[in-house]
C-alpha cells in the first residue's frame, strides 16, 4: 500500500473516529459513570435488587464502552507511528504488521459506528423477544427452538444475561413459542432488526421419505417497559388463568398451578409466564410482557399516523426477512439487506453480528 494512500486512509479513519466520539459524547459518558459509581457504592444499593441490577448493568456497559472507545483511539494513534517506523526503516515485517493492524482497526471502527446509529426512542432499552412456530408443522416447531438457541447463544457470546419467561413445548419436537428477555443496554435497538418472519429450507429430519421441507417462525422484539412508560392496565380488562407449568413432551415441571396466562380482553393479546415457582412472580412477569406488547402497539399506531402524514404508507421490513437454506446448498441470506453467509451452522450457533450490523445500517437508510 502506497504511503500517500495510507496517510489519506488514516486521516479518513481518524475523522470517522472523531464523529463517533462526538456522537457518544465521551465527557458525558465519563460524568454518567461517575454518578453510577457513586450510586453503586451506596450501602443501601441492594435494598432494591431490581434497581441495583439496572445500576450495575448500566455502569458495566458504560465502562466497557468507554474503554473500548479509548482503546480504539489509542490503536489508531499507534498505527500512524507503526507506518512511519516501517517507512523509516524500510522494514517489510513491520509494514506487514501495520497493514494487518489497519484491517483490524477498520473493522473495529465499522462495528463501533453501528452503535451510533441506535438513536431511536427505545433503542437503549433491554429487549423482550418472542418467537413462535408458524407454517411447517413439526419442522417449524424445531426451527423456533433453534432460533431461541441462536439468540441465547448470541447473548452468551457478548456476556449479556438472559431470562426465559415462558416456553410452550410442542408435542413431537421443538417449541410452539417462547418469550425471553436480553438484559443489556441497547439490546432492543440491536435486536429489533430481527423482527419478522424467518424461513428455513432443509431436508426434514422428521420426514420418513427425506423430503425437503420449508418452515417458518416469527420473531417479535419489544423494548422492556420501564416505570416512566405509564401503561395503565385496568384489572377488569384482564382474564387471568393459572395452570401447571409443563416441560418437553408435556411433562409437568411443577406440582402446583403456578404458571399464569393473561388475556387483555380489549385487544385480545395473550401472554404467559411459567419460569418462577411463585404464581405471584409469574403474574408480575406476565404483566411486564403485556405492558411491553401494549407499548409496542401504541408505538405502531403512532408510527402509522406519521407514515400516513408522510404519505409513504410505512415499510414492510417486519415481514419475511431472512432465509436459512441447509439444502440443496448452504446459505443464510437477509432478504432486506442482501447480507449473506455460507455457514448456516455458525449463524444458528449465535454468530449473527454481521446480520445485525447490516440490518441497523439498512434501517437507518430507510429512515432518510
Amino acid at each position: 500500500m502506497a504511503v500517500v494512500d495510507v496517510s489519506e486512509e488514516l486521516k479518513s479513519l481518524s475523522s470517522t473516529m472523531g464523529s463517533i466520539e462526538a456522537v457518544l459524547d465521551l465527557e458525558k459518558m465519563r460524568a454518567d459513570i461517575a454518578v453510577l459509581e457513586e450510586q453503586a457504592a451506596a450501602p443501601s444499593l441492594w435494598d432494591d435488587p431490581e434497581a441495583a441490577q439496572k445500576i450495575t448493568s448500566k455502569l458495566s456497559h458504560l465502562q466497557a464502552e468507554l474503554r473500548k472507545t479509548e482503546a480504539l483511539r489509542s490503536r489508531m494513534d499507534d498505527l500512524s507511528v507503526l507506518f512511519e517506523l516501517a517507512e523509516a526503516e524500510d522494514d517489510a515485517d513491520t509494514l506487514a504488521e501495520a497493514e494487518s493492524e489497519l484491517i483490524d482497526v477498520r473493522k473495529a471502527l465499522e462495528e463501533m459506528e453501528v452503535r451510533t446509529l441506535l438513536s431511536g426512542e427505545y433503542d437503549e432499552r433491554e429487549a423482550l423477544v418472542n418467537i413462535r412456530a408458524e407454517a411447517g408443522g413439526v419442522d417449524a416447531s424445531d426451527f423456533a427452538e433453534r432460533l431461541q438457541r441462536m439468540y441465547l447463544r448470541w447473548a452468551e457470546r457478548h456476556g449479556y444475561s438472559t431470562e426465559v419467561y415462558e416456553t410452550s413445548y410442542a408435542e413431537e419436537a421443538g417449541i410452539k413459542s417462547t418469550t425471553f428477555v436480553v438484559k443489556a443496554p441497547y439490546a432492543y435497538g440491536t435486536l429489533s432488526v430481527e423482527q419478522g418472519t424467518h424461513r428455513l429450507v432443509r431436508i426434514s429430519p422428521f420426514d420418513n421419505q427425506g423430503r425437503r421441507q420449508t418452515s417458518f417462525a416469527g420473531v417479535e422484539v419489544l423494548p422492556v417497559v420501564e416505570k416512566t412508560d405509564h401503561m395503565e392496565i385496568d384489572e377488569s380488562e384482564l382474564r387471568v388463568d393459572v395452570y401447571r407449568a409443563s416441560g418437553p413432551g408435556g411433562q409437568g415441571v411443577n406440582t402446583t398451578d403456578s404458571a399464569v396466562r393473561l388475556t387483555h380482553i380489549p385487544t385480545g393479546i395473550v401472554v404467559s409466564c411459567q419460569n418462577e415457582r411463585s404464581q405471584i412472580q409469574n403474574k408480575a412477569s406476565a404483566m411486564n410482557v403485556l405492558q411491553a406488547k401494549l407499548l409496542e402497539r401504541r408505538r405502531q399506531e403512532e408510527q402509522a399516523v406519521m407514515d400516513s402524514l408522510k404519505g409513504d404508507g410505512g415499510n414492510s421490513w417486519g415481514n419475511q426477512m431472512r432465509s436459512y437454506v441447509l439444502h440443496p446448498y448452504q446459505m443464510v441470506k437477509d432478504l432486506r439487506t442482501e447480507f449473506e453467509v455460507g455457514n448456516p451452522q455458525a449463524v444458528l450457533d449465535g454468530e449473527i453480528d454481521g446480520f445485525l450490523e447490516a440490518g441497523i445500517r439498512w434501517r437507518k437508510q430507510q429512515e432518510k
